[in-house]
């Protein structure tokens, strides 16, 4: 958490003293608690955007962890927990949407919160740590915090605590910390906790709310003091991460000698400012240095906490603030801290304003016109971490990283009693070498201030980075080349024309142009990205093997979009952003901001019935792109079969309900279907139908979030096949098969499990319906929790057979098992081969495991297996597994198919991706898992990821 703050010492007594000199403004009274729906505070919005556009991921994730030794009374934490979230309605709040705005709503406070507990040894937390942290909240269903439990010994434990930022910042988990431990203590007691009635955090966002109209002062304070500012340029990577998807963060940190911290701190004495602003002071410099720019901006958090009334509140309370100062002239270091002194007072006046609100108020000067963000880089000053507290135990923080980067750059002086300078960078965003260099100096600069803070600028370390050396590949024909999807690329500059590029897929189901730009869009500089991106089925070339600039097509004028789908764009870019716009005018340009992008969003999805993003309009910018995109969207949906309409009521006997059609196993369930001639009922979102529609299909709409939907549809049919699951979220899964088994009256029941439900077994071979072993990871908790769903049910209240049928990896020539190949549970090896990294295997006898590898099914032989279950129920737990491949097998055929000269070495530690050591007897289901031709695992692969993927 961090020691020193911009509003203490010198800086709050500059504060008074300037606010003296002003008229008293008097504070509003507070309103009259109500109840029921509350809006979001502004920066619960901004949260709720993130999510809502598939940006949040587990870099708002906020996990808490404790490792405890001395006894640990499990029944009083459970207590404790319970009391914290009855006590704290943030803690039980759901996130909902009505006519475009989002809302709060409070949930009825739990019975118990029992948190999980797993057994493990101290060496292999990390993993469960992490993973636990990266599990995804659903907002709309209520971000309760999670609770985890690793034993590692009879008195020794490590409690993870993991909250959603938007119901908790740091001051609210230090308030966390204490009252937990207060409660944890009177429940061991067998007393109650004496602890005030806190305050509501929606009592503080409906204030907020109300005092929206008196903050325009402010905003043009905001707007004259970032008035041609223009967002920073950064040297980005050569080549995107293999995970550019996300927000990976990268890290360097350089130790420092424990004299720096005081030494700045004293020099911040002299020149009447806190620590905090030294340290950023140190930022500016680092960051000048490293880009060569003068007029920098740096975002630091604020805090909206002010008064007593606001003690003891659990929420998020805290603001960004652009802070804005000129390096220019060469100063030395003491005087760029009173530059930045200045500039934080400057900010603080008006530190009231939310941060969205200034980014309105900006429009399109709030981003470059890439839709590079006005604010990205931060700085702080983290102390001593927070720690759970409890009596009779030794408590120890221990770090969960959530390696997810919420800003492009960060600096951090760290100040404990191991202090460091530490420099975060999102992956995606800055180039690696560069990032490492500016690791190293920025380190060197804390130090070098310390000892001399009247060095000049121009004397303190650092460097621009060097240009890359230049290449005779354009560096976006570089990037396309580097995508999976793509065979070949060329880009080439038209005399007197925007530049352009072209692309040749590797097979049908590959990325759009839009997505190919995006990709470029996101790593290169505005002046490389080229205007299209054009398809092509083969790449016209010169007898000299040269791209034939002759027969490519060019850029053709572009008239005016028509059609239904163009003219509701236009009106949807009219109606949000009150103006008409020409098809090629810019989202941002016309005052476009996240909020627009996820109401333009919905709004066209309504009424095109086409899918559509908040995403894809930021990413799409234009009227003519986003219409182009809609159109190559309803061209995908006209080539599939014609869907039929949704069926509330079962009009053909022996129909099968099959969920999941879209996803890799489920598509090969419906083609086994329909190979028997059974009637379907598939489960499918309106904008997915086509995917699964086809001769004997009905479709009826909803997914596993739409239980009442999910009702609808069992009470529709007479066999019920679950392959549906979404990886990331275990309490929508088992809450969609407890509706499910709920409407379940007739017929039998198959249930596409995992073998991850059976967790780590204690010996290599692992029989059908055997108990799990300890760790389970959440899905395959959730896996075991949905079987003992269904097979409780079984057989009752004119209920048929039901089966679970537990599958390992999946492979087979679909796009969904292509992904998980490529990104799931081998994605470490086929990155690695890829890009042509050594790929590192666990050597066998490592850990005493003789055999490390995987099983593996193909995903015909499972669904083969699957509807077997119809006619012959197992009654029970079965396996499906077509066989078994070491880690060296199936890295020697990736870099084989991949082309890639990757060495494979061994070693004696054992990533967690390739903890792998078990084999699966698969006999209940044997007849139908035998293999046909073409099914062996080095022909299916070939299928996935070798050339012959068409």
């Amino acid at each position: 958490m961090p020691t020193d703050t911009p509003t203490t010492a010198a800086l709050q007594e500059e504060l008074l003293r300037r606010a003296r000199s002003r008229a008293a403004r008097p504070a509003p009274a507070p309103e009259t608690v109500r109840h029921g729906p509350a809006p979001l505070s502004h920066a619960q919005r901004r949260m709720w955007l993130m999510d809502r556009l598939g940006q949040g991921g587990a870099s708002y994730s906020v996990p808490f962890a404790t490792r405890l030794r001395g006894p640990l009374d499990l029944d009083a934490l459970a207590s404790a927990l319970t009391a914290l979230v009855r006590r704290h309605e943030i803690l039980r709040t759901r996130y909902g949407q009505q006519d475009g705005e989002p809302y709060q709503e409070v949930l009825p406070a739990p019975e118990a919160m029992a948190p999980r507990v797993v057994e493990t040894a101290a060496e292999g937390a990390g993993g469960l740590l992490a993973e636990e942290a990266h599990r995804p909240f659903d907002l709309a269903a209520g971000p309760v915090p999670r609770a985890l439990v690793l034993r590692h010994g009879p008195q020794d434990h490590t409690i993870l605590l993991t909250f959603h930022h938007i119901a908790l910042d740091g001051a609210s988990l230090e308030t966390v910390a204490g009252e937990l431990a207060e409660l944890y203590t009177a429940a061991t007691g067998g007393t109650a906790a004496e602890q005030p009635a806190p305050p509501q955090y929606a009592d503080f966002a409906r204030r907020e709310q109300a005092a929206t109209d008196r903050l325009e002062q402010g905003l043009r304070h905001w707007e004259a003091r970032l008035d041609g500012i223009s967002p920073l340029r950064l040297p980005r990577p050569a080549h995107p991460p293999a995970d550019g998807g996300t927000r990976s963060a990268g890290t360097h940190t350089a130790p420092l000698d424990p004299r720096v911290p005081a030494a700045l701190r004293e020099l911040g004495r002299q020149r009447r400012a806190t620590l905090f602003t030294v340290a950023l002071a140190a930022g500016f410099a680092a960051l000048h240095r490293f880009t060569g720019q003068d007029d920098l901006v740096i975002g630091v958090a604020g805090s909206h906490r002010q008064g007593a009334e606001m003690r003891g509140l659990v929420g998020l309370c805290v603001n960004t603030l652009p802070v804005r100062v000129n390096a220019g002239g060469d100063p030395s270091f003491t005087v760029l801290v009173e530059r930045v002194r200045e500039a934080l007072l400057d900010a603080q006046q008006s530190r009231e304003v939310p941060f969205d609100l200034i980014l309105e108020r900006l429009g399109a000067a709030a981003r470059d016109t890439d839709g590079t963000a006005l604010i990205r880089v931060s700085a702080d000053v983290l102390g001593e971490p927070t720690t759970l507290r409890l009596p009779g135990t030794v408590s120890e923080y221990v770090e969960v990283g959530a390696g997810e980067a919420k800003f492009d750059l960060s600096f951090a002086l760290v100040d404990t009693d191991a202090p460091a300078g530490l420099v975060q960078y999102g992956r995606a965003a800055l180039d690696e070498e560069a990032a490492a260099a500016l690791g190293v100096h920025y380190g060197a600069l804390l130090t070098a201030v310390a000892d001399d803070p009247d060095l000049r600028l121009s004397q303190l370390p650092g460097a621009v980075p060097a240009p890359r050396d230049e290449t005779d590949a354009h560096p976006a024909e570089t990037l396309l080349r580097a995508h999976p999807g793509v065979a070949e690329a060329a880009v080439l500059a038209p005399a007197g024309g925007p530049l352009l590029a072209y692309a040749v897929l590797r097979g049908i189901g590959g990325p759009t142009p839009a997505e190919l730009r995006s990709r470029l869009r996101a790593v290169l500089a505005p002046e490389l990205v080229p205007a299209a991106v054009t398809l092509l089925d083969a790449l016209p070339r010169t007898a000299d093997g040269a791209p034939d600039p002759a027969r490519l097509p060019g850029l053709p004028s572009a008239p005016a979009p028509e059609g239904a789908r163009a003219e509701a764009v236009a009106e949807g870019f009219a109606a949000l952003l009150g103006r008409q716009p020409r098809p090629d005018d810019d989202f941002f340009l016309l005052g476009g901001h996240s909020l627009v992008a996820v109401q333009l969003a919905e709004r066209l999805r309504g009424a095109l019935k086409l899918p559509l993003t908040g995403l894809d309009i930021m990413q799409a910018r234009t009227p003519r792109a986003v219409t182009a995109l809609l159109d190559a969207r309803a061209e995908e949906r006209a080539a599939a079969p014609t869907v039929t309409a949704s069926r509330p009521r079962r009009s053909r006997e022996g129909t099968v309900l099959v969920t999941g059609g879209t996803g890799g196993v489920g598509a090969f369930v419906l083609r086994e279907l329909a190979a028997q001639g059974r009637p379907v009922l598939a489960l499918a979102r309106p904008e997915s139908a086509h995917l699964v529609a086809g001769d004997g299909v009905d479709v009826i709409e909803g997914d596993l979030t739409d239980v009442a939907g999910l009702r609808k549809a069992v009470e529709s049919a007479d066999a019920v096949i679950h392959a549906a699951c979404t990886f990331t979220r275990p309490e929508v899964d088992v809450t969609a098969m407890a509706a499910m088994v709920g409407a379940w009256s007739r017929g039998p029941f198959v249930f596409v499990s995992s073998v991850d439900a059976y967790g780590h077994p204690a010996g290599e071979w692992v029989a059908e319906e055997s108990a799990p072993g300890q760790p389970l990871s959440p899905y395959g908790q959730a896996k075991l929790d949905c079987e003992a769903l269904l097979l409780r049910a079984a057989g009752s209240q004119g209920r048929g057979g039901a089966s679970a049928v537990r599958s390992p990896l999946v492979w087979g020539p679909h796009q969904r098992l292509r992904d998980q190949l490529r990104w799931g549970a081998t994605g470490l090896l086929y990155q690695a081969a890829r890009e042509g990294r050594p790929l590192v295997l666990p050597r066998p006898g490592t850990g005493g495991h003789a055999w490390f590898g995987a099983a593996w099914v193909h995903a015909a032989a499972l669904a083969r297996s699957v509807v077997s279950c119809l006619d012959a129920p197992v009654h029970g737990v079965a396996n499906a597994v077509s066989g078994h491949v070491t880690w060296r097998d199936l890295a020697a055929t990736l870099t084989e198919l991949l082309g890639s000269d990757s060495e494979i070495r061994e070693a004696d530690e054992v990533h967690p991706d390739l903890d792998h050591r078990w084999h699966y007897h698969a006999d209940r289901l044997s007849p139908s898992l035998r293999l046909q031709p073409g099914e062996d695992w080095r022909s299916v692969l070939a299928e996935m990821a070798g050339p012959s993927e068409r």
